[in-house]
């Protein structure tokens, strides 16, 4: 098994070291965001047992149902890493458990956006002197604004980068690995199944 050479810094890490590293990282990013998620679904739970709730209207009170459903659903999302790692851990599936876990936290992402954009507009509707069309604009601003903050870093990052695959982080043509794949593919499975 080689040693793994990723990033600007030429890091010096095995595969399963870096799985390991990779794991981490995404743990902590799933903590930030989960407390995130918690304190909008807790403030959005309080709201139904306010007295401004009963004077809502019909579409506001839709919009309050849909907003608590996403977060109920960012919620489940953002948790789902854990739940994971519970089940899988010591069946040599560190790989799949990452990869699955980063789906479901960009997932959950997504829901966390879609619940503050739908929650923003709820309050901007309901509790200040906005107009319709206007809380709209300025819920349509703060949005493309964290949409902005998310993902265009992210995606100009990518752009100028390769993935690190196994193969080419050992050296290897990466184009005769296998990035996915059964299980024998993956040479550095083995390595996280208990004794």
């Amino acid at each position: 098994m080689g040693i793994a050479r990723t990033g600007p810094g030429k890091r010096r890490e095995t595969p399963q070291q870096r799985l390991d590293r990779l794991w981490g990282e995404l743990l902590r990013e799933v903590r930030v965001a989960l407390a995130g998620v918690q304190l909008l679904f807790v403030f959005l739970l309080a709201v139904a047992f306010t007295p401004l709730f009963p004077r809502l209207g019909e579409s506001d009170r839709l919009m309050y149902v849909v907003c608590l459903l996403l977060g109920a659903a960012a919620t489940g999302l953002l948790t789902a890493p854990v739940s994971i790692h519970r089940m899988v851990t010591g069946r040599g599936l560190k790989y799949e458990a990452v990869t699955w876990a980063s789906r479901f936290t960009i997932a959950g992402l997504a829901i966390l956006l879609c619940m503050v954009a739908l929650g923003l507009l709820l309050v901007l509707r309901s509790v200040t002197a906005l107009s319709d069309s206007t809380a709209l604009i300025l819920d349509v601003a703060v949005v493309g604004g964290l949409t902005v903050c998310w993902l265009v870093p992210a995606a100009l990052m990518r752009r100028g980068s390769s993935p690190a695959s196994p193969a080419g982080q050992s050296g290897q043509d990466a184009s005769k690995t296998p990035r996915h794949g059964p299980p024998e593919a993956r040479p550095d499975r083995d390595e996280y199944r208990r004794p």
